[in-house]
């Protein structure tokens, strides 16, 4: 596969994937979420890997959208004056121009059956800041900073910030650090439960794969992939009965899948051998994702 905005790399079931464009500050293009969308939704059927961790090339992670680029700064088609009713199928490819590639991203993100770390090497604003909101723990480098600075071009939050973010660190904070468009240093950002933990640049990869070892070695890949999506939606549900039966479901699949393996190891005082791969979910899975989480 050619990649032209991205190098992927995996080693002991992790995959990284960097934004790799070092010499725009690797800037967002549409190339690039067109590529980080495919890397996010392909990863859900490669049993190789068993989490994912996002870095930048160079000094920088995401200096934001690259508005060097000729006509609309974003990729979008002008010529268009869409509606709510044009944008009620995702999918449909007449408005892949009037979607947000941003969007994109973090919805591929959203939906990932592995768990998703940011390794925050050094700037990140804009998209480069609200896509790492989908994931799953933001690791910063010391000399990173953190810019939710939309309020400054004069634009909106995007890549479904507006979701993400106020389930993160709350609404009164959300609309400060959105009206506000402050850049954050790493520690600042860490204050505002935005920056999971803060480490000297050396040390940065080094501490997410320990965290991604952490949460993936010697577990169940469906069980995790379970874990990631019910948390996310079920949370958020109105009715806890819509979380119970989700999890009846999920519990009675997963009993007897790698759980029943899980039990037997228990028992029998061993190390489970999980061998179920995320690739291939439990029945119920692809029904459930149709539904809204919110």
């Amino acid at each position: 596969m050619t990649w032209t905005t991205l190098h992927h790399s995996t080693d002991d079931g992790i995959l990284t994937v960097t934004l790799d464009r070092p010499g725009r500050l690797n800037a967002f293009t549409p190339t690039m979420a067109a590529e980080l969308e495919r890397t996010f939704t392909e990863v859900n059927d490669n049993d190789d890997v068993r989490a994912v961790i996002v870095t930048g090339a160079g000094k920088a992670f995401c200096a934001g959208m690259d508005l060097g680029t000729e006509g609309n700064a974003f990729g979008l088609d002008e010529s268009r004056t869409p509606t709510l009713a044009d944008l009620r199928d995702l999918n449909d490819p007449a408005i892949s121009r009037v979607r947000d590639t941003g969007g994109r991203v973090t919805l591929a993100i959203h939906a990932c059956r592995k768990p998703v770390i940011a390794a925050i090497n050094g700037p990140a604003v804009g998209i480069g800041a609200t896509m790492t909101l989908a994931m799953d723990a933001r690791l910063m480098s010391t000399d990173a900073r953190f810019g939710l600075v939309f309020g400054r071009l004069g634009i909106t939050p995007e890549a479904v910030s507006t979701w993400f973010l106020p389930r993160l660190v709350g609404m009164p904070k959300a609309l400060d650090l959105l009206y506000s468009a402050d850049i954050l240093d790493a520690q600042a950002t860490a204050d505002a439960d935005l920056a999971t933990e803060v480490h000297d640049p050396d040390q940065l990869l080094k501490r997410a794969v320990e965290l991604a070892d952490r949460w993936t070695l010697g577990r169940s890949r469906v069980s995790t992939a379970l874990i990631r999506q019910m948390t996310y939606r079920n949370a958020f549900l109105d009715d806890p009965q819509d979380a119970h039966r989700v999890e009846s479901l999920a519990m009675f699949y997963s009993s007897i899948g790698d759980g029943a393996e899980g039990v037997a190891a228990f028992r029998e005082k061993r190390t489970p051998v999980f061998t179920q791969r995320a690739s291939a979910m439990p029945p119920f899975y692809d029904e459930w994702l149709d539904t809204p989480a919110s």
